[in-house]
């Protein structure tokens, strides 16, 4: 299938959260409740439109597990973006956003754009985690912020599309460079250069809140 570009995105956060589970829901559009717990990384892919230009994102679900977390460091070098994922419901993986953070910052390509999610918002009647914290983890580490559902479609459409749309920015803007090391390639449309529009307009936010 032809597109302008390829943007690698890598998936990550604790065990549990949902990772497989927003990934299934943005790649087939389907809901799966019960997982096996993935070993060592998983692949999807698909096709969007930013700025009217059809990019296909390739990307890698990591394992959460502390075990597997040398596997899920070699995949951050060729990642353009990052879903950090915690789970509203389980403190926990609120807490362990630092150290996944410190990780992909650490083991990254710089200007790499991470979007953090918090997963099952769905379940607002369990939430550990306010909507008002995870915005201000954002802030404070310059993410985007997004809060969604696996199982509803809610907000997962747009958090995978913000994310690409804020990489082609970066694109057009200079702060990313093709030069073939920073999960971005070149595809098989010509594209008149890399002037002109915006991006998709995605609203962030939270939501069940």
């Amino acid at each position: 299938m032809s597109y302008s570009y390829l943007f690698k995105f890598i998936i990550i956060g604790d065990t549990g959260v949902g990772k497989s589970g927003l990934l299934l829901q943005f790649t087939d559009k389907r809901f799966q409740p019960v997982y096996d717990l993935t070993i060592g990384v998983e692949f999807g892919a698909r096709m969007i439109t930013v700025d009217n230009k059809p990019i296909k994102l390739q990307i890698w679900d990591t394992a959460g597990q502390e075990s597997f977390r040398s596997i899920t460091r070699s995949y951050y070098r060729g990642a353009a973006g990052a879903l950090l994922v915690y789970d509203i419901t389980r403190r926990e993986t609120f807490s362990h956003l630092a150290s996944w953070l410190e990780d992909a910052r650490q083991h990254a390509v710089p200007n790499m754009t991470i979007m953090l999610i918090g997963n099952k918002c769905d379940l607002a009647q369990r939430r550990a985690v306010s909507t008002e914290e995870g915005e201000q983890f954002a802030k404070e580490h310059g993410l985007i912020f997004m809060e969604a559902s696996a199982k509803t479609a809610q907000n997962v459409e747009e958090a995978f599309v913000k994310t690409a749309a804020t990489i082609y920015k970066k694109l057009q803007d200079g702060v990313l460079e093709l030069n073939g090391h920073n999960g971005i390639q070149v595809g098989n449309v010509p594209i008149p250069g890399l002037s002109g529009g915006g991006s998709v307009s995605s609203q962030g936010g939270g939501c069940c809140s």
